[in-house]
């Protein structure tokens, strides 16, 4: 994650370099763990490596989708992780799957869209957008969403590729580089923007429904007033949340974008939320629990600082991150106890754990799948 402008030292302290080590304040030693609970490895499997750019692997049914920065697509068994098929999209990547029960959609930094058949592998159809895609597709609704950096989101048909519409908005000049992609809900997809914007927009026509501000930028400098919505937004029932670097974490009614709750905290990487809670890590490595019905703080874990961690996924009674040195470390959901960790060995965990039926998954930058479970 850096300034997309360059890889620029004065945000090196805030943002994570080019690289994969941390260039800014020195990350926090691993605590001990009286006690720790057991991680159990379901299985493991090595899709291809991910270099610079985050890769997440998606979930369908019963098949886990997966790619690499070498062009490679893989479909392998959740339960498993044997390997059902593996094709070469013919383009090098720039970020991870979208997938539904039919379609594989995958993306390129030359805004090529590659989509294959979901059971097969074989190539359905090719697209273009404008610029460099960083999140993965996003596949629902008979479409194909795809998010370039230059702040436009495209909508392709699942069926024949045919573009549908395009919604834009002016491209910022500074831009926080990490993926921020849209989640389909219902009739329509969400999307968070560069000055804190929350969008809301319709699924025939890429019409804008709503639009809500999330944070407002603040400071005297153009980096100061960076201020993107990160992450994809997430909804749970009537409710979509979105988080803002140098912002804040709020949640919205779906039906008219009006503000729940909202509080101040800065993060690189979105929020998650539960049937009771929201987490997000914080810039400083931070992790925070919040109550998602007012954003009162329930719980703050500070024992991970500066350790580059990624969304936290909640996995039943315990949450879930990834950091930069490839460990996975699990805390208990109620109080933000450090229960145990994994070591994958294979490098960062840029994206968040995937919730499987029986644990989670998470990609490592070496190429990696762990399937784990406590």
């Amino acid at each position: 994650m850096r300034l997309a402008r360059a890889c620029a030292a004065a945000a090196a302290a805030a943002l994570a370099s080019c690289s994969s080590a941390p260039t800014g304040p020195k990350p926090a030693a691993l605590p001990e763990l009286a006690g720790a609970q057991t991680v159990r490895v379901l299985w493991r499997a090595e899709v291809g490596a991910a270099e610079d750019f985050f890769f997440a692997p998606a979930l369908v049914g019963e098949a886990v989708f997966a790619a690499a920065r070498d062009g490679t697509v893989s479909r392998l068994d959740a339960g498993s992780g044997t390997t059902r098929w593996r094709v070469a999209a013919g383009t090098r990547l720039s970020a991870g799957v979208g997938a539904d029960r039919r379609s594989v959609a995958v993306a390129s930094e030359e805004g090529e869209v590659v989509v294959l058949d979901a059971d097969s592998g074989k190539l359905r159809w090719r697209a273009r957008v404008s610029s460099e895609v960083l999140a993965a597709p996003t596949v629902g609704a008979g479409l194909v969403l795809v998010r370039s950096i230059d702040n436009r989101i495209f909508a392709f048909g699942a069926e024949d590729g045919k573009r549908r519409w395009v919604y834009q908005r002016a491209p910022s000049s500074l831009i926080v580089r990490t993926p921020a992609g849209a989640v389909i809900d219902g009739d329509s997809a969400y999307a968070g923007f560069g000055g804190g914007k929350l969008a809301a927009i319709a699924l025939s026509n890429g019409g804008l429904r709503w639009e809500a501000t999330v944070a407002l930028p603040r400071g005297s400098t153009e980096l100061e007033r960076v201020t993107d919505v990160v992450g994809d937004p997430v909804v749970l029932g009537r409710e979509v949340c979105a988080a803002a670097y140098q912002g804040r974490v709020g949640c919205y009614e779906t039906a008219n974008g009006r503000q729940i709750w909202a509080r101040e905290l800065s993060t690189l990487t979105g929020v998650s939320i539960d049937a009771r809670y929201a987490f997000a890590a914080d810039e400083r490595g931070a992790l925070h629990a919040l109550d998602r019905s007012t954003g009162r703080s329930v719980w703050k874990q500070d024992r991970l600082a500066h350790r580059q961690l990624s969304l936290p996924l909640p996995a039943g009674n315990a949450i879930a991150v990834g950091d930069f040195e490839g460990y996975v470390h699990f805390l208990a959901r109620e109080s933000g106890a450090l229960l145990a960790r994994h070591d994958t060995g294979g490098g960062a965990v840029r994206a968040a754990p995937l919730a499987l039926p029986s644990g989670l998954l998470v990609q490592t930058v070496g190429g990696a799948l762990h399937a784990l479970a406590l």
